[in-house]
């Protein structure tokens, strides 16, 4: 038997949890060491199994395979292929920037490591489960915690002393998040039963698809239901809101990988097992693409509140990855995917910076701020270095993926293609103007400094910011693992 790499993975954290828990409450400097080895130890997993992936290969690897229920076709069933390998890797990366960000938590430090590692666990079974009743459980773990992370370590100030009730927060984060997996389970249960598979099982449910009258019915449910995952206009509110009032490390999850876990299962369940109903609706969805493209990049042009500015633009570069998928051609897709990888590294980099800075000055609005780039200069280079990524920089991984999206969709949607091109006009426009508020111009005196990052916030940053520019200057590191897997799923819609 080869080495269980996705049982490790999802096992490590759970098992930093268990150490965490056992933990007495005053050992606050043991459960951060314990909660630093065990997401550097995930990480390094999650690397070595990306390296060892054989994309001369592809398909499926790493499996694991264990009966747990068969008479209703239930199996702890893991594996990686060129969709989700990616977005593993993502998630151990990921896993150390937040763990190292949360070093700064001082209150009730047991409960909220316990609580970030469940996520974590949750978040790489999604991505590695092959059978649906599992995927649908890791799903579970992986948005419950989030209400309590929010509600309890999160925050009632935004900018411009408003603020924002963080149990509400939490209450409508919670709600939409259990909507989307309600109808995920729905169309699950209608993929079961419609197939005459009698199974959960990802593979035997794609040889023994439905008939297309009822992927016509099912595939704008299972949509949907990961559409409110990935933020998608209208189904997008709660994400603003909750990104408001998380913690900083839980604004670096939500953007960086839960909104992942919405495209994720848009290719991986709808697209993939109903190849006939996404012919039909992927046409249709693809409007929705560009709304969430426009309207997310207008409405961060409007705020004033820094995280929330950072929200909207996650809300409309998802709109890229939805336009990516809708396209369904081999560079289209592959943009999609490379959109995910690369959203989640910027976008979870501009929250850990975004946070760093309340902490440092305690104010989130733009007019507090002014000429701060000399007096935390190291937060400013990193932040500046982010924003450009977010725009779309050439030598940066932004750039490569909106490349790639607006390039294999041009053929199929041009009109919606050259609106598009204006939604990355306007994130220039409120990126720079962010940068330009708060690190230049005169130096606002009565904006009060504590001091730039010190060893450890360095920490998480630096190696996102290293991964920006590993994967915009050698981006076939990603897309010679992806290739594989976008031409088998091209291959079942008749070609390319």
């Amino acid at each position: 038997m080869d080495f269980p790499f996705l049982t490790f993975i999802i096992g490590i954290p759970l098992l930093g949890l268990i150490l965490i828990i056992l933990s007495e409450d005053d050992q606050k400097d043991r459960i951060r060491t314990i909660a630093g080895i065990t997401s550097f130890i995930t990480m390094l997993f999650c690397i070595f199994m990306f390296c060892l992936y054989n994309y001369d290969q592809g398909g499926y690897q790493f499996v694991e395979w264990i009966s747990w229920f068969p008479a209703i076709g239930v199996e702890y069933h893991l594996g990686v292929d060129g969709f989700n390998a990616p977005l593993v890797l993502l998630t151990g990366i990921l896993g150390f920037a937040c763990t190292m960000v949360s070093f700064n938590i001082k209150e009730r430090v047991r409960e909220y490591f316990a609580l970030t590692f469940a996520v974590l666990a949750g978040v790489f079974g999604v991505f590695a489960s092959m059978n649906l009743f599992f995927f649908i459980v890791f799903y579970e773990l992986s948005s419950i915690p989030m209400y309590f992370l929010i509600g309890i370590w999160g925050s009632d100030k935004m900018g411009e002393g408003k603020e924002v009730n963080k149990k509400y927060a939490a209450t409508k984060l919670i709600l939409y998040l259990q909507l989307g997996g309600g109808l995920i389970l729905l169309g699950a249960l209608g993929l079961y039963f419609l197939s005459g598979a009698n199974t959960f099982n990802m593979w035997i449910l794609q040889k023994f698809p439905i008939a297309a009258k009822w992927q016509m019915i099912v595939f704008p449910i299972i949509f949907i239901g990961f559409a409110i995952e990935a933020g998608m206009v209208p189904f997008h509110t709660w994400l603003p809101d909750g990104h408001s009032a998380a913690p900083t490390a839980l604004s670096m999850i939500l953007a960086g990988v839960l909104l992942k876990m919405g495209g994720y299962g848009i290719i991986r369940v709808a697209v993939g097992l109903m190849p006939d109903g996404a012919d039909f609706w992927l046409k249709i969805f693809a409007v929705f693409a560009i709304i969430n493209i426009l309207y997310g990049a207008l409405c961060a042009m409007m705020q004033t509140d820094i995280k929330y500015i950072i929200a909207y633009s996650s809300v409309s570069h998802m709109g890229l990855v939805i336009l990516g998928i809708a396209a369904m051609t081999p560079l289209a897709l592959q943009g999609a995917s490379f959109q995910m990888f690369s959203h989640g590294i910027i976008t979870a980099l501009l929250f850990a910076l975004a946070g760093y800075l309340y902490e440092k000055t305690h104010t989130r609005a733009l007019k507090d701020y002014g000429g701060l780039g000399v007096k935390i200069p190291m937060l400013a280079a990193i932040f500046v270095f982010a924003g450009l990524a977010s725009l779309g920089l050439p030598g940066l991984s932004g750039f490569v993926a909106e490349l790639m999206v607006f390039l294999g969709a041009y053929k199929i949607f041009p009109v919606i293609v050259i609106l598009g091109i204006f939604g990355i006009l306007l994130t220039a426009i409120y990126i720079l103007r962010a940068v330009q508020k708060i690190f230049f111009g005169p130096l606002n005196e009565k904006c009060f400094v504590s001091g730039d990052l010190t060893g450890v916030e360095k920490a998480g940053p630096v190696v996102l910011a290293f991964v920006i520019a590993l994967f915009g200057f050698f981006p076939s590191i990603l897309t010679k693992v992806t290739n594989p897997a976008v031409l088998d799923l091209i291959s079942r819609f008749g070609g390319m």
